[in-house]
């Protein structure tokens, strides 16, 4: 596993919503998030999310076509080898691929956590997210299911 977890402020909005932040602490150990995701997620966090600040102004180019929240994280990201960053939105995660970095998502998070056992179902997870305003395509739902064989 990497040893920097990186993560953008869709994820843990997302997380905080269905009642299931304690998740990524589970499957990670601790998460990275910038000052700027920090103030977009207005909640208080627990001491296992680490607040960091950047050590270049990379971000500032990525700003241009990116939310400040992504750019900074994968600016982050970018500044740590071999780290991972969860992000959810299709301009970001192109980016941060397109840089080499690697990536997973709120669904992909919810997939490591089947399949290291530290979710029975992940069903019951994804039935929470379709009450929130978080859009999921009913083939992503279908796909994320086949893979941990609750389809």
């Amino acid at each position: 596993m990497p040893s920097v977890i990186v993560s953008d402020t869709s994820c843990l909005i997302l997380f905080y919503k269905i009642g299931e932040l304690d998740l990524l602490k589970k499957l990670y150990g601790k998460l990275h998030i910038t000052d700027t995701v920090l103030k977009e997620f207005n909640q208080p966090v627990p001491n296992w999310i680490e607040i960091v600040q950047l050590k270049t102004d990379v971000h500032k180019g990525l700003s241009g076509y990116l939310d400040t929240g992504e750019a900074t994280s994968i600016a982050f990201a970018l500044e740590h080898e071999g780290s991972l960053l969860i992000i959810d939105e299709i301009k970001g995660r192109k980016a941060a691929k397109e840089m080499g970095i690697p990536v997973t998502g709120s669904l992909g998070v919810l997939i490591a956590a089947k399949n290291t056992g530290h979710l029975k179902a992940v069903k019951p997870i994804i039935e929470k997210i379709q009450k929130t305003n978080f859009r999921i395509s009913e083939n992503l739902i279908e796909r994320v299911l086949d893979k941990v064989n609750e389809s």
